[in-house]
């Protein structure tokens, strides 16, 4: 079954017959501002794709990672994960254990892979979970979406010894991490794994949502070496174009745009924050700079409100909030004027 979450603006255009052109969509956590297209040669457009070391190594640097490997965005890897763990379970001679250990609000395509695949789905919702069945699968989304939450390198690391004593698998979703500074990821501490040859920590790493350009469908995941071997053989040898494997590399070596990136990203956040708390009685606010999520007690109404005026934002499956997305000046201006309208 299909899962409702933002960036579906086809569908949502349609229900309120209002043509997708005349829309202003708010409803992912992608960057307002994209990394710069250059011009890519015949070459590139002709050949077939090869992930060179160039791209390899600048990727470790970025990551600050001892092995990494790009997928055709995380969203690839975050369904072969569910035959890759019963792959290695059985080769190690292990007793398959069902049960995966997610965040009850979160990004909900992990749930739907490892319901998919039959396990049985546990939540848990502030804490990090403290008791796993051996074999197990736990997912964390750090920072959380679309909550904003975050969990410290810490607390990740005690859940991580204990997964590595359940020999559990551990699925750490950074997704919208480059915002932060490079100590927040957990990626440095998969190098330092007392042991590392036999850990199985997973760190996925989006590229499209902070560089702004989704529609590469190009991400990375963060791991040891025999995790590395097993998602290249998975992934086959052409799984991402050429022309995105060429841009990725440009962007992840442009440190000064991704200086002035998360500058002009923090800029808008603060922006949007006041608009947002100048328009609406809230319960709380969480934000990021990528996000923000607004508790109402009339999500839903507002919601509906919005799409009237063609302004699409992301109801959360929980109903009690909105999750706008970062905008940029000319956004802020449009979605100003559609708030002084709701009731």
């Amino acid at each position: 079954m299909a899962i409702l979450h933002g960036g579906q603006l086809k569908r949502v255009a349609e229900q309120y017959q209002i043509p997708e052109n005349k829309w202003l969509d708010l409803s992912t956590g992608i960057a307002p501002f994209s990394y710069p297209i250059p011009h890519i040669s015949s070459q590139v457009w002709q050949d077939l794709p090869h992930i060179s070391q160039d791209l390899i190594n600048v990727a470790k640097q970025y990551y600050q990672a001892e092995y990494c490997w790009p997928v055709a965005g995380s969203q690839q890897l975050i369904e072969k994960l569910p035959s890759l763990w019963n792959d290695k379970i059985n080769a190690d001679n292990c007793k398959l254990a069902k049960h995966v250990y997610l965040p009850k609000v979160g990004y909900k395509e992990h749930q739907q892979a490892w319901d998919n695949a039959g396990y049985q789905l546990h939540f848990y919702q502030q804490s990090l979970p403290t008791d796993i069945e051996k074999n197990s699968v736990v997912v964390v989304i750090n920072p959380n979406n679309p909550l904003a939450d975050i969990f410290s390198i810490e607390q990740l690391s005690r859940l991580q010894l204990y997964c590595q004593q359940q020999q559990a698998l551990l699925i750490i979703d950074e997704a919208f991490a480059d915002i932060f500074e490079a100590e927040f990821s957990f990626v440095r501490q998969l190098n330092n794994s007392k042991v590392v040859e036999e850990d199985n920590t997973l760190v996925l790493r989006s590229f499209g949502k902070f560089f702004g350009l989704a529609g590469l469908r190009i991400g990375f995941v963060c791991c040891n070496k025999k995790w590395c071997e097993l998602i290249k053989q998975s992934i086959g040898p052409w799984a991402i174009n050429g022309p995105a494997l060429y841009i990725a590399e440009l962007a992840l070596r442009d440190t000064l745009w991704q200086k002035e990136q998360k500058i002009k990203l923090k800029k808008q956040s603060q922006a949007l924050q006041v608009l947002l708390k100048e328009h609406f009685h809230y319960q709380s606010i969480k934000a990021n700079s990528l996000f923000i999520t607004m508790f109402i007690d009339n999500a839903p109404s507002i919601y509906k409100q919005l799409c009237e005026q063609a302004i699409y934002v992301r109801l959360t499956d929980e109903n009690d909030s909105l999750r706008f997305a970062i905008a940029d000046q000319f956004q802020l201006q449009q979605l100003a004027v559609a708030l002084s309208k709701i009731k």
